[in-house]
């Protein structure tokens, strides 16, 4: 049940230095099941990204566990992944510089020639993966960088194509669209009505209302 939540968490983290223009705004991927054997069993879904440039809200929903919002300040590497419970709701606190480095890391070459995505000219990559059966082709903006996604953070630019390995298979993240504004600031804050915990204690509490149910409401 839990793997859906740690997906937006627990990617690579690592720090990369490269000139690009800051971007606020807005981006939308369409996330689809890359084994078109599965597509009918697994629906469309979309993963919406708001950020000022410093702080980052990543925006996911899932049939298992609804809504999710991971708030991520990039500067200081720290999130809240925000999720509604049956019980209550709850902001998890994340240091992202204690993320474990997944095992079996992407590589990558550039490849020539550009393409469009979302309206967009990209750049190409050719990537490999000990899970990839070949290689598969990513694209990324070049003109911004990669830290407003917790992934690929060594690529030379923004990705705007890009699959991502999970236990259920190979899910494929695809741009549908780029806007450019300043986001309203309460985005970027965890409600009040959100519980702040860490992940063990939100597991704990979770376990505790599988074995023992919702707790009873005083009189």
């Amino acid at each position: 049940m839990f793997r859906y939540l740690i997906l937006i968490v627990l990617f690579p983290v690592a720090l990369y230095a490269q000139k690009h223009v800051s971007f606020t705004g807005k981006l939308v991927y369409k996330i689809t099941i890359a084994d078109t054997a599965f597509a009918d069993l697994v629906p469309i879904s979309y993963m919406t990204i708001l950020t000022n440039d410093t702080v980052t809200r990543i925006e996911n929903e899932t049939d298992q566990l609804g809504k999710q919002a991971l708030i991520k300040h990039m500067e200081l590497n720290k999130s809240y992944l925000l999720i509604e419970t049956p019980i209550e709701n709850f902001a998890i606190k994340t240091d992202l510089n204690k993320a474990e480095e997944s095992l079996s890391k992407y590589s990558f070459k550039k490849k020539r020639f550009k393409t469009k995505i979302a309206g967009l000219k990209a750049n190409r990559l050719e990537v490999f993966h000990p899970d990839f059966k070949e290689p598969k082709e990513y694209l990324y903006l070049k003109k911004y960088g990669p830290k407003y996604l917790n992934n690929f953070l060594d690529f030379p630019g923004l990705p705007a194509l890009f699959y991502i390995i999970t236990v259920d298979g190979v899910y494929k993240y695809e741009l549908q669209s780029l806007e450019e504004y300043l986001p309203e600031k309460d985005l970027f804050g965890v409600p009040s009505d959100f519980r702040k915990v860490d992940f063990a204690e939100f597991l704990e509490i979770i376990l505790q209302y599988e074995q023992n149910g919702p707790p009873e409401k005083e009189d």
